[in-house]
């Protein structure tokens, strides 16, 4: 029976699984499902409401636009989210102070409520997290993380070959 494993290429034996990338964006799917499963369960909210309600929670009021770039959500789907959080209670919109064409938005007090579980709930998966790893490997990761940061976003800006 012919083997299914295809041949390693002479330059470079890396398969997809290799690709830093592709490891990082398998780590970030796994940390999420984790989370999208105990806010759903605990909270009743969608990561994306999560990030909403946890970006209102620290740095509100905030236009929609903000939002929308910090959570990495499109406009569109942030208009929905924040929609559907404004018709359940948890988030207030109110005139922007510098331009009222753009709305402010703050959590109410169930919002706010709900955003202080979700970050006992969020500190605690963290806590467990950091747990993994040591003092030094906590230092690294940083150190790595934000080197690799700051190099996906040069390479996003750089012109395609």
């Amino acid at each position: 029976m012919p083997s299914t494993k295809r041949a390693p290429h002479p330059a470079d034996a890396r398969t997809i699984k290799d690709l830093l990338s592709y490891r990082v964006h398998k780590l970030a799917n796994a940390l999420s499902r984790g989370a999208a499963l105990r806010y759903r369960q605990d909270f009743d909210v969608s990561l994306m409401e999560w990030r909403t309600i946890a970006l209102l929670g620290d740095f509100a009021p905030m236009a929609l636009k903000d939002i929308a770039r910090q959570s990495g959500l499109d406009k569109g789907l942030a208009s929905r989210v924040v929609s559907g959080l404004v018709g359940r209670g948890l988030i207030h919109r109110a005139p922007g102070q510098e331009d009222a064409r753009e709305l402010a938005l703050s959590l109410t007090p169930t919002g706010q409520a709900v955003y202080e579980g979700l970050m006992a709930a969020a500190t605690q998966r963290d806590d467990a997290f950091r747990a993994a790893l040591t003092e030094d490997e906590l230092r690294v990761l940083d150190t790595i993380l934000a080197k690799l940061l700051q190099a996906a976003l040069l390479q996003a800006e750089a012109p395609a070959d």
